[in-house]
């Protein structure tokens, strides 16, 4: 996990550009959760009340290219996430603000209250597409070197896919609704590809928190875009995670993590 500054951490040109934008910044707290920042905060301004915001300095690449993702994907995912309010570019860092979603991070484990929000959520994703500019990578390319001959074809879509539906990019308000409602947050590894995608990753997060492999698939399979999912190219899509996470930390270590993706087979 990449180490966060706090507010009073930030280079006080940086914390004077923001108030700038957003106002007298009244209370701030450090989020430790994600990989993708340097600084994430969730803040009270003065003028726009509660607000979200992440940021990286400019010599970050890796990180500072996952934010601009972000900035060119925000207005096509706001159905589904918080609207991105400025975007701020002054003493060598560049910071995004967010409206703040007034939730916590979902349950995804035994007895948790929350699969029905996020089946929702996942539902509401499968019509979303990428902004036209946005040059978001298909999901075959991130697996290139992992598919058989033919299978990148199969995992060939026009949805634009999340790719990370861990519960920390998962929230859940609920506090004045009678249903809860999902919102997914961090869309920093997008990709475009079938809208079955984030199902199956999601499947496998129930998994890793302790859901019953039964649970979780009977969970998987009330998704109508896992009901009508090609069972080839789901073959395709596990063989190539399989093998790409057997290539970065080796056979022994993955093979937890490859037994649940394979258990989307059965």
């Amino acid at each position: 996990m990449t180490e966060r500054l706090g507010w009073d951490g930030l280079p006080p040109g940086l914390r004077a550009g923001i108030e700038e934008r957003v106002g007298a910044v009244r209370n701030a707290a450090t989020v430790a959760d994600g990989l993708n920042c340097r600084f994430a905060a969730t803040v009270t301004t003065e003028r726009h009340g509660a607000l979200f915001l992440k940021g990286v300095p400019d010599d970050a690449t890796d990180e500072a290219a996952a934010l601009h993702r972000e900035t060119l994907l925000n207005h096509a995912v706001t159905s589904v996430g918080p609207e991105l309010r400025y975007d701020i570019r002054t003493d060598g860092w560049r910071v995004l603000a967010f409206d703040r979603i007034d939730g916590r991070h979902a349950d995804l484990g035994p007895g948790g209250r929350d699969l029905d929000a996020v089946r929702d959520v996942l539902d509401r994703m499968r019509g979303l597409r990428p902004p036209t500019g946005a040059d978001v990578p298909p999901l075959a390319e991130r697996y290139a070197g992992f598919l058989d001959p033919g299978d990148a074809e199969l995992l060939a879509g026009e949805t634009l896919l999340h790719t990370d539906t861990n519960p920390h990019n998962i929230l859940v308000a609920d506090a004045r609704t009678r249903t809860a409602r999902a919102y997914v947050v961090d869309w920093a590894m997008p990709a475009t590809g079938p809208d079955w995608v984030d199902a199956a990753y999601t499947a496998v997060r129930l998994m890793e928190c302790d859901q019953p492999p039964g649970t979780a698939l009977a969970w998987l399979a009330t998704l109508p875009a896992w009901r009508t999912a090609d069972p080839t190219a789901v073959r395709a899509f596990v063989t190539a995670v399989c093998r790409h996470w057997t290539a970065v930390i080796g056979e022994r270590d993955a093979e937890s993590a490859n037994r649940r993706y394979r258990l989307l087979l059965v």
